[in-house]
């Protein structure tokens, strides 16, 4: 019996080697040419459609880290990077043709593995759905049925993400509108009670003035036509707002109404809040802020805000075609449909960010098909890996405001003995994080001390 894995992207092709590695037959459903996207230009699998670079090859760099434990446990896709590696620095970035003639060339060329050219429909199992942020209408009508009407967004519009420890919280405060679930204390301190709790940065005429002077000069990113998607009046990027009026943020999601600063004892004239990403408080994200700014503008425009002036981002601001799930909502811990734990998600669709990520529940979702295939429990990486953190925050995060999530350090677990030097930390997460990626390699084959065994449709032990 063959598995089925629709997508020939990233993920999708890792997946089919890591099945296909360790002895289970694969068909590999890629829809192109018989039907192509507003994105690709070829035939050919794990096509980039974006940027040409995995981003850095540095473990003290987050994505750095997550190739690291990849190559760990027997990554194709960044073998046939490093193959077609062109220089860029500690980027490992590739010529984009001959990579994906790489990987189709190995994919064509395995013996367990047949790739099938035309649209699929339904959903395989056991098998692997991988289609990406570009899933055709007809399989997003599937997955929609199966998992619920609310259950699949079809474009991120996410606001940046920033890190707990580099918020100034001389100049923040802490307080929920109208003194509902107020939580006293630093970025990092405490649970919340309740939903509430919100970090405030609070602005003066002056300082609001200043921001929406540097907003509407900001640059924007134009990107493909596919990436044109539409606004909604409730969700509507950051600089699109400023655009209609100097005042429209400060009755928009910069309103400062039911809050009073502790320091003067007034409402402030504007308030920029951020909402907590995660369980630790170690990420907290800037309500409203989605956006199409580019990068250095973020940087720019965003760090002019009181509070977040030496503010580390964690996760950028985007607004883009992507068609994911509320992974948090209706997927299992591997990130298998909890009525099915043998038909598995892959790739940008589960919630994850970037070609790297996507590359890595890819691999990650092969190796757990063929262990269940075989009788054996799906299995986890440990929450201080990159790749076990992300699986964990798509497994914990808040439902209600999910947003796709990329690597980064704010994810994993903190270290037993705090070390205030960044860069040192990052060493100590990188050293950390590959010791524990090898023991669990290691210890897969049923140590159940080592990261997490899932049971069932989604539970750990």
């Amino acid at each position: 019996m063959a598995v089925h894995i629709v997508g020939g992207g990233l993920a999708g092709s890792e997946a089919a080697w890591q099945l296909a590695e360790r002895g289970v037959a694969v068909v590999l459903h890629e829809m192109r040419p018989e039907r192509q996207t507003p994105a690709h230009r070829s035939d050919r699998l794990a096509e980039l459609v974006c940027s040409n670079t995995f981003k850095s090859t540095e473990t003290t760099n987050a994505h750095g880290l997550l190739k690291a434990e990849m190559r760990a446990l027997g990554c194709m896709v960044l073998a046939a990077a490093d193959a077609t590696r062109i220089p860029a620095g500690t980027a490992l970035a590739v010529d984009r043709d001959q990579f994906a003639a790489a990987v189709t060339t190995r994919i064509e060329g395995h013996r367990l593995i047949t790739v099938e050219r035309g649209e699929v429909t339904t959903i395989p199992s056991p098998g692997i759905l991988a289609t990406g942020p570009l899933t055709s209408d007809a399989l997003a009508a599937a997955l929609r049925a199966r998992l619920g009407a609310d259950a699949l967004a079809f474009y991120d519009a996410i606001a940046p993400v920033v890190d707990a420890d580099t918020i100034d919280s001389a100049l923040v405060f802490r307080a929920s509108r109208y003194g509902k679930e107020t939580m006293e204390g630093g970025p990092a301190g405490g649970e919340p009670e309740g939903e509430g709790a919100y970090l405030n940065c609070p602005l003066t005429h002056e300082e609001y003035d200043r921001f929406i002077d540097a907003l509407q000069s900001a640059d924007q990113y134009h990107g493909h036509e596919f990436d044109a998607a539409p606004y909604f009046e409730g969700c509507l990027p950051v600089e699109v707002m400023a655009a209609r009026g100097r005042d429209v943020l400060r009755f928009g999601p910069l309103k400062p109404v039911g809050l009073t600063d502790p320091r003067t004892g007034r409402r402030p004239y504007a308030v920029v809040q951020l909402r907590r990403e995660d369980r630790a408080g170690r990420m907290w994200n800037m309500v409203g802020f989605q956006t199409r700014l580019r990068i250095p503008e973020q940087q720019r425009v965003f760090r002019a805000i009181p509070g977040l002036s030496e503010v580390e981002f964690l996760r950028y601001g985007s607004i883009h075609r992507n068609s994911y799930v509320n992974a948090p909502a209706v997927l299992s811990a591997h990130l298998s449909l909890r009525d099915d734990p043998m038909a598995l998600l892959a790739g940008q669709m589960t919630g994850v960010e970037g070609y790297t990520e996507s590359a890595a529940t890819g691999l990650l979702a092969g190796i757990n098909l063929a262990r269940m295939l075989e009788g054996a429990s799906p299995v986890i990486p440990p929450p201080t890996t990159m790749l076990g953190a992300l699986y964990r925050y798509l497994r914990e995060a808040d439902p209600l405001h999910f947003q796709p999530m990329n690597a980064n350090f704010g994810l994993l677990d903190e270290l037993t003995v705090p070390i205030r030097d960044k860069r040192r930390k990052r060493e100590s997460y990188a050293e950390r994080s590959l010791r524990d990626i090898a023991a669990w390699r290691d210890g897969m084959g049923g140590a159940e001390g080592v990261g997490h065994v899932v049971s069932g449709a989604g539970s750990t032990t």
